[in-house]
């Protein structure tokens, strides 16, 4: 379950992008980021269907391996490292997450 009350936006920039699954039914975006001591994280992150966002200008190449992206969305109730992702920001650009609407 997500956190609706709750969105989490990292300001910070994440410094890798480790992979992203661009597949039905959901994109996956699996990233590391560093907590407040040091500590690494291995972060999943859920986008809408593939299809949507193609409508919105995404290909399955447009973040990276290595990439430097900013994402901000709503987490895991449990607090799981986990996101539903409602912002994505890569190379300084942001991109459209509407899936076309």
């Amino acid at each position: 379950m997500l956190d609706n009350d709750k969105p989490r936006s990292d300001d910070r920039t994440l410094w890798t992008a480790a992979t992203v699954h661009f597949v039905n039914p959901h994109v996956l975006i699996y990233w590391t980021a560093k907590d407040e001591e040091g500590n690494v994280q291995k972060w999943q992150g859920e986008l809408t269907s593939p299809n949507h966002l193609i409508r919105s200008g995404w290909n399955k190449e447009i973040i990276k391996a290595g990439d430097a992206i900013t994402l901000t969305g709503y987490p895991a109730k449990n607090g799981a490292y986990s996101l539903r992702i409602t912002k994505v920001v890569v190379k300084g650009q942001a991109l459209d997450t509407s899936g076309g609407q």
